[in-house]
């Protein structure tokens, strides 16, 4: 691979991830704010793993259920996805802009991080 590919190769990444945050910022946007609480609870599993409760809620989710899964559940799925594979400065940048959409969201969910890691 020369070096022309990789340039290549490192915008189409870039473009790709910053679509992807693009699509999450729209979410975030327009959820509800139980919706936001729920994706709350899963940058909170991200942040602080080794929370006990995490293991409590994922058992809670092992019920089988005939209904397919919502919109919400199917854009939170993605963002996992695309998540895991950004580096820490896109992680850092989403939450960034996240804060400009609703500053209040970010300060309680800082706090709740903050909160767990006291807590361990």
């Amino acid at each position: 691979m020369n070096l022309g590919n990789l340039a290549v190769q490192a915008v189409m990444t870039s473009s790709c991830t910053e679509s992807e945050m693009n699509c999450v910022i729209h979410w975030f946007t327009s959820w509800t704010t139980f919706q936001r609480a729920d994706f709350g609870k899963e940058l909170l599993k991200i942040a602080v793993p080794e929370s006990v409760d995490n293991l409590f809620e994922a058992m809670g989710t092992l019920n089988v259920n005939n209904k397919p899964p919502s919109i919400f559940k199917c854009q939170l799925k993605l963002f996992l996805q695309w998540f895991d594979n950004w580096n820490e400065a896109e992680r850092n940048n989403l939450m960034i802009r996240i804060q400009q959409c609703d500053p209040s969201f970010m300060a309680e969910l800082n706090a709740e991080i903050a909160q767990l890691k006291q807590n361990l």
